[in-house]
């Protein structure tokens, strides 16, 4: 892991213990509609990419059998205490989202919502989400994205000038683009929030060639 990177960790590290707290109200009134509308298309062995502090795991159908990742240890902690709370089975592993340790074609379903914003490269975690996925398998996500508003837009970048630096946090990322760059089939997407909210229902075909 690089130096940036353990950097990163750390700052979530630290977040860690009063992140739900800090983010109920942006949570309860733009964020859990979206949890909820990915988390119930998920299907079978599924794979959560950053689960944080587990605020998806409620909105899971219960027959679907959960692993789940994140890059900082305080996060999967409080991801760990959630999912004893809601009483859910979760295969947690630390790992970084441009580096799953998983095989190639393992899951259903792959999950990310409000992640793929601090990662530090949105498309080596979209290309590694994609290896993971079975053919014929779900990618769902949600996230905050570039808005389509000129003046919300002009504000994410101004936000970006310190969120980047200081906590890898990017505001005018959208991984739509990037999947159709890569090739994939979206069947659904909409935008919420000025357009600054994204989810998206991608699907991996079986003709589909795994993107490098």
């Amino acid at each position: 892991m690089s130096r940036s990177s353990r950097r990163l960790v750390g700052y979530w590290d630290r977040r860690a213990p009063t992140y739900d707290t800090k983010t109920a109200g942006v949570e309860r009134r733009y964020l859990a509609d979206s949890r909820r509308w990915v988390c119930g298309r998920a299907r079978g062995s599924t794979l959560e990419i950053a689960i944080g502090t587990g605020a998806n795991l409620r909105h899971y159908p219960r027959k679907v059998e959960l692993t789940a990742v994140d890059w900082s240890p305080a996060m999967l902690d409080a991801a760990r205490h959630r999912a004893d709370e809601v009483g859910r089975t979760v295969a947690f592993h630390r790992a970084d989202a441009g580096a799953l340790p998983f095989p190639t074609e393992t899951f259903d379903t792959v999950v990310a919502t409000f992640s793929l914003c601090c990662v530090p490269d949105e498309r080596a975690a979209l290309v590694e989400a994609l290896r993971v996925l079975r053919p014929d398998g779900n990618l769902l996500l949600a996230d905050h994205v570039v808005s389509s508003t000129w003046w919300f837009r002009a504000a994410q970048r101004t936000v970006e000038l310190a969120s980047v630096p200081l906590q890898g946090e990017h505001y005018t990322r959208r991984p739509l683009t990037t999947l159709a760059e890569l090739g994939v089939d979206i069947e659904e997407s909409e935008r919420l929030t000025l357009g600054a909210i994204e989810r998206v229902h991608a699907r991996r075909t079986f003709a589909e060639r795994l993107p490098n």
